[in-house]
């Protein structure tokens, strides 16, 4: 949500998101950049830990005086989503800045994500990692989904191997296209993308059933736990049991209690 529309955010927090990104940087025109800080400090005056802010380039003037304005009050919310995100370097600099803050660094160039797992790795506050696709797109020249391939995988593989949680996939920024936006989730989810963030609440159901396992997924990922806790090496319909197949179904059943 723009952060100078707090009518916007009201209504976004009383809907079913898990949590609001309050946006300091692209959804806001640099004349309204002063007002728009001014209300997320309005906000933060109560503990909100539903939200995260998205700051403006921290290698700006109004990133800096982002940080400066707000370090003392992120500690109610679910964090800081930090955007445009290329070294290591920047992320300790933040942590330093805003101690005791969960970071969400945003890769959206080349060269950030060529330094995805440093940045990934670069602090203890780094709750998560994510892709800004829309920029990541520019930078890179890419005109179809295909291009974006290897850069969602990456981003998956940077955020497994730090121990970070599974990412969210970017934006689906065509908010009338909603069988769109669930094929989209679907190849999301199968590449090992967890959840989306969205533009619009019209998304949020599609998003959600997207991510939901089915039914018939739940049923085989018992199957697999009941016979592994038996001690059964496969399945009566000849499927075999190893730990990675055990694994799997345990995080499909977390996934589904999430749900």
């Amino acid at each position: 949500m723009p952060a100078d529309r707090p009518d916007r955010i009201a209504k976004a927090l009383g809907g079913e998101a898990d949590m609001v990104i309050v946006d300091l940087e692209d959804a806001v025109a640099p004349e309204n950049k002063g007002v728009a800080r001014a209300g997320v400090v309005a906000l933060l005056a109560t503990p909100q830990p539903r939200v995260e802010v998205r700051v403006n380039d921290v290698r700006t003037p109004y990133g800096q005086a982002d940080l400066h304005t707000l370090a003392t009050l992120l500690h109610g919310g679910g964090g800081l989503r930090v955007p445009k995100v290329e070294s290591a370097d920047e992320i300790r600099w933040i942590a330093d800045a805003v101690p005791g803050v969960p970071l969400r660094p945003i890769i959206e160039s080349a060269l950030g994500l060529e330094r995805a797992f440093e940045i990934a790795t670069a602090s203890p506050a780094v709750a998560g990692i994510g892709l800004g696709e829309a920029d990541l797109r520019a930078d890179l020249g890419v005109t179809d989904e295909a291009g974006l391939t290897w850069a969602r995988s990456r981003i998956v593989v940077a955020a497994r191997a730090a121990g970070l949680p599974a990412p969210a996939q970017s934006v689906y920024t065509n908010v009338r296209d909603l069988d769109g936006l669930a094929a989209s989730c679907a190849a999301g989810r199968a590449m090992g993308f967890r959840g989306r963030a969205a533009i619009h609440p019209v998304q949020l159901p599609v998003i959600a059933a997207a991510y939901r396992p089915a039914r018939e997924e739940i049923v085989a990922a018992l199957e697999v736990v009941s016979a592994a806790d038996q001690g059964a090496v496969a399945l009566a319909d000849g499927r075999f049991v190893d730990e990675a197949v055990v694994r799997q179904a345990r995080r499909l059943l977390t996934d589904a209690g999430d749900h």
